[in-house]
């Protein structure tokens, strides 16, 4: 995973809650060294407006969340390479009357944390959960989870969104009834060298593979077009190793780790190995959440929410992983989590009561 000198945020994962959660990009404080800002995305509701950010240190003290941005369900979000803008999906399924959720552009006071709307645009699916930019920052790359579609986005001079260049529609199902009824696009992720999406749908099991052009912003399907997971498994979130010659999946509802080689001429990801994120005899409920590759790319770290733990494994020379051991989080039902430059932090999110 790579960070930001300056910019660190923390996209909201979780699917239910109106309240603050966690995972990575960042804005390190002007003048202040080794200082952060730390945006946080929500569901909004009676606990929150919109997009939050907080002052972090590598020391691990952090300033009460303060108001940067009001927006409607801003899930996840992400910061270009220039870190004067921040983009956020807007997780909902009706938007100016179509079954559509939205993207949001932000330019960023990197002195104050606040954000400054610059525009909004459909996502082309309903319920977006994902955002990212491709390598060279042209382009913002959303996963709409409830309507199974990705689309791309050409970014303006200014900062702002053009209309979709693209937007592919998922087929299929998987052997879940409730879960996999139909495709569930939950991520969207650039190879190292910008040439290949990769997909990941809870709903099909599956890594649909795209060839991407940085020119023009579209997604060609490729061949094969997609890596196949266990049924039932549920994939959430993709990780590549810095050098990108591995990818390490996270399955949400089977709680595995699946490791792929990825042939980067070809874009072609073959399974190597999968293992569970929990310990042997865990009895109950467990969503695996988030999962991150370590900037040494020593090692893979995943959260359980159920169990409460980050599962930590060592990458081997030949991308396979071995349990070095899990940490409890210290909270109930983590759900993303962010890697600094030099220590890891994970924030905990607590189940309402009803």
């Amino acid at each position: 995973m790579k960070f930001s000198n300056t910019l660190l945020v923390l996209p909201f994962l979780l699917l239910l809650l109106p309240l603050f959660s966690s995972f990575p990009h960042a804005a390190k404080k002007a003048g202040a060294k080794n200082s952060y800002l730390v945006y946080i995305g929500t569901y909004t509701g009676p606990k929150s407006k919109g997009i939050y950010v907080f002052h972090f240190d590598e020391a691990g003290h952090v300033s009460a969340p303060q108001l940067a941005g009001e927006t409607v369900n801003p899930s996840f979000l992400a910061v270009d390479p220039t870190e004067h803008f921040l983009y956020a999906v807007n997780e909902i399924s009706d938007y100016q009357g179509q079954k559509s959720g939205a993207v949001s552009a932000f330019s960023v006071d990197s002195k104050t944390g606040s954000l400054v709307f610059l525009n909004q645009v459909s996502s082309r699916g309903a319920d977006p959960c994902y955002v990212t930019l491709d390598k060279t920052g042209k382009y913002v790359l959303v996963a709409n989870y409830t309507s199974g579609t990705v689309a791309v986005f050409p970014r303006l001079p200014d900062g702002k969104l053009g209309d979709a260049s693209t937007a592919v529609q998922h087929a299929g199902h998987g052997p879940n009834a409730e879960r996999q009824e139909g495709p569930h696009a939950h991520q969207i992720v650039l190879s190292k060298d910008n040439r290949f999406a990769v997909a990941v749908d809870l709903g099909l099991d599956k890594l649909l593979v795209y060839r991407f052009d940085s020119q023009k912003g579209t997604l060609t399907p490729n061949d094969p077009p997609s890596a196949a997971l266990d049924p039932g498994s549920g994939p959430r979130h993709l990780a590549f190793t810095p050098d990108g010659n591995f990818a390490y999946v996270l399955a949400e509802m089977g709680s595995t780790i699946t490791a792929f080689a990825f042939d980067s001429s070809k874009g072609v990801l073959r399974k190597l190995q999968t293992l569970s994120t929990l310990p042997k005899g865990f009895k109950g409920q467990n969503d695996a959440a988030e999962i991150a590759v370590s900037p040494s790319g020593k090692f893979v770290y995943a959260s359980n929410h159920g169990d409460d733990s980050i599962a930590v494994f060592a990458i081997g020379a030949d991308g396979s992983l071995t349990l070095v051991e899990r940490t409890p989080t210290q909270g109930k039902t983590p759900r993303g989590f962010a890697i600094d430059p030099v220590l890891i932090y994970w924030w905990a999110i607590k189940l309402p009561t009803t």
